[in-house]
């Protein structure tokens, strides 16, 4: 399915819009983590949740469980979220 990563991690996937497998967010993050090392720490944290800053969506639809399923045909986007003053 197509994934669409924001500019602070372009670093790890050179692209703004790459592929990746899985039935749900979470086997869709270790799919991108396999094909761009690192990418899963920076969106997931230690305790295995969806880090404050990041957010998820689904066919445009803001996801809040990294076991939400997906399907093939399924578009997800990475955001980051802003913060400061």
């Amino acid at each position: 399915m197509k994934v669409l990563i924001p500019s602070p991690l372009l670093s790890y996937t050179r692209n703004r819009e790459v592929t990746a497998e899985g039935a749900t967010l979470r086997e869709l993050l270790a799919d991108l983590d396999k094909r761009f090392p690192g990418i899963r720490f920076r969106v997931i944290d230690e305790q295995d949740r969806m880090r404050a800053h990041m957010r998820f969506f689904v066919n445009e639809v803001q996801v809040f469980d990294i076991d939400h399923g997906l399907r093939g045909t399924d578009t997800v986007c990475l955001i980051q979220a802003l913060s400061g003053g």
